[in-house]
């Protein structure tokens, strides 16, 4: 059975997630820790849990969901899985965490593999369908559970929001597309951890999101 654990992260209040199967195994998604006592939260808890990690998975690559890449790597020997159409996005962290102030963020490992529609990740228990849904970024993907009815989207939907479309390689358009064939077709019941704020669910977005007339004209 599907468990997981959130933490919120850095300054940009993102949202690192935790999934793990009966037996241990477990996956990090987005690691957004950005300190030495951020990082001591996300491993003390997989200590405590006694969690072996096989797995790291990147929804894309703004700065705030990859802060943690070179920690995971050096603490757990994983490097990330994600989509190619972000891995300049992954090679620019540096540059772009100087822009923000964030000074001496080590880089990001290369990737281990590329992620896309279709495919699927599994450790232990655990199957994840991949889900496309650029818009956000170019390569921004989702993680589905279709057995736990759980959704982990990063920046593509937000509680009573979308992800931001003004940041470069970003289209408003694409997302709305993304969100409407990708998303807002799976089940109602769907509950979506989003990369920051609060869970929601699908259908509680589409009764409830301001953004869904506009989805629905795209």
């Amino acid at each position: 059975m599907l468990q997981q654990k959130s933490f919120t992260f850095n300054p940009f209040a993102e949202n690192t997630y935790i999934l793990y199967d009966g037996q241990g195994q477990a996956a990090i998604i987005d690691p957004g820790c950005c300190n030495r006592q951020e990082e001591a939260k996300l491993h003390d808890f997989i200590t405590e849990k006694n969690l072996k990690p096989v797995r790291l998975l990147l929804t894309h690559g703004h700065l705030d969901h990859i802060l943690g890449n070179d920690f995971v790597f050096r603490k757990y020997g994983l490097a990330p899985y994600m989509n190619s159409g972000d891995l300049h996005l992954l090679h620019s962290l540096v540059a772009t965490c100087e822009i923000y102030g964030l000074h001496g963020v080590a880089p990001s490992p290369e990737p281990a593999g590329w992620l896309n529609e279709g495919d699927t990740v599994t450790f232990g228990e655990i199957k994840l369908e991949v889900i496309f849904a650029p818009g956000h970024s170019p390569g921004s993907l989702c993680f589905y559970s279709a057995e736990d009815k759980k959704l982990w989207c990063g920046d593509v939907l937000f509680n009573q929001s979308i992800g931001r479309t003004d940041l470069p390689g970003g289209d408003s358009g694409t997302l709305f597309r993304s969100i409407r064939s990708g998303l807002f077709t799976l089940p109602d019941d769907v509950t979506v951890y989003s990369g920051h704020g609060m869970p929601t669910t699908i259908g509680f977005e589409k009764e409830n999101n301001p953004f869904v007339g506009a989805l629905a004209g795209n």
